[in-house]
């Protein structure tokens, strides 16, 4: 059994995709022959403080110098590059997306983000990705070159079908995500605005404590829409009452200004509902093309008008929902996830130990 050390800033059980992908990694590693120990970081990355970075050196430096280390790219991509060059181990990165992608953050930050991602991501002896879309952006923009790239796909869990919301009741949309800038619900509330005429309910679920002053304006702009009671801001559902809610939905809606994967598509298409999301980043190849109804990244009239399509057509609705549903077949397990993981990382070892003996 090989020991991996595996960095993730702050609480692994934080509901995100991210999170998610770190959980279900840790959970069948040693499945692979791999154990993976956790080696938490500081909470605050991906803004971590002078104190915080001293604590990350100081976590590096108590591992052995051939210890197998992943790190989480919310933290390695924000570590300067004194700290990346400061870690001896062999290190397999994992990047969900580039940091310099956040909406919201300052032209500063960005421009921090995406020249620290860049020199770390040279530093890594192997970088994993979560979609070709991701690998695409690190080989172009932040010069990884593809023989260091391996992308390993989230798995899916088997689900049953959505059963929707029933005769006689409101057409129930659902969204999925924290209620961060990059997921665009401001966007959805401003197209929703105008179809006040048809009969329809939306419930947002996802952290609402992440970002205050998101969830503020949030809130700010739908009571200033009018649909307060079309809109449940449902924030944090556990496992059984998310599975509820995704059981009595009829249409998946995903705002997302950016994302590197969206595993809520996934989840949605496992369990047959039809889905209108954005085209941004790798959502245009993680919904598939006769599942879905896609449109621009931040352009309302669009998604509006493609939501009234779902909405107000019977037909068109179903047969988005069958073809999800059938797709729900063919999604890639966990099981096939960290199998790749564990390869790359089998390989990492040896070509470390084959250098170490010359």
């Amino acid at each position: 059994m090989i020991d991996v050390a595996f960095a993730i800033p702050g609480d692994i059980d934080t509901h995100s995709g991210g999170y998610g992908y770190a959980r279900k990694v840790m959970a069948l590693l040693p499945d692979y022959g791999i154990a993976a120990h956790r080696l938490t970081l500081p909470q605050a990355y991906p803004f971590p403080s002078t104190h915080d970075l001293e604590r990350t050196a100081h976590l590096f430096a108590q591992l052995a110098p051939d210890t197998m280390t992943m790190i989480d790219g919310l933290a390695f991509g924000a570590m300067p590059p004194h700290l990346a060059d400061s870690i001896r181990q062999p290190i397999v990165a994992i990047v969900h997306h580039p940091l310099a992608y956040e909406t919201g953050i300052t032209p500063a930050d960005e421009r921090r983000f995406r020249a620290f991602e860049t020199h770390a991501l040279a530093r890594a002896h192997h970088v994993i990705t979560s979609s070709s879309a991701t690998a695409d952006v690190l080989t172009t923009e932040y010069k990884v070159p593809s023989s260091k790239l391996t992308v390993a796909e989230p798995g899916t869990n088997p689900a049953l079908r959505s059963q929707g919301s029933g005769p006689g009741a409101p057409l129930a949309l659902i969204a999925v995500g924290a209620v961060i800038p990059r997921k665009g619900y401001g966007v959805l509330i401003e197209a929703l605005k105008h179809l006040a005429d048809l009969d329809w309910h939306l419930t947002i679920v996802g952290d609402m404590d992440r970002d205050l002053t998101a969830t503020n304006d949030l809130r700010r702009h739908l009571l200033q829409s009018g649909l307060r009671s079309h809109v449940t801001l449902a924030g944090t559902l556990s496992d059984r009452h998310l599975q509820r809610q995704y059981a009595r939905s009829d249409v998946f809606v995903m705002p997302s200004l950016y994302e590197g994967y969206g595993m809520v598509l996934t989840e949605a298409v496992a369990r047959g509902l039809p889905v209108v999301c954005t085209s941004a980043g790798a959502m245009a190849d993680t919904a598939p093309d006769d599942a879905s109804l896609k449109v621009p990244a931040g352009d309302a009239p669009a998604l509006s008008e493609a939501l009234r399509k779902v909405i107000s057509d019977q037909d068109l609705r179903h047969r988005l929902a069958e073809n999800s549903w059938q797709h729900a077949r063919q999604l890639p397990r966990w099981e096939g996830t960290v199998k790749k993981i564990a390869d790359v990382l089998m390989t990492v070892r040896n070509g470390s130990r084959n250098e170490g003996s010359l």
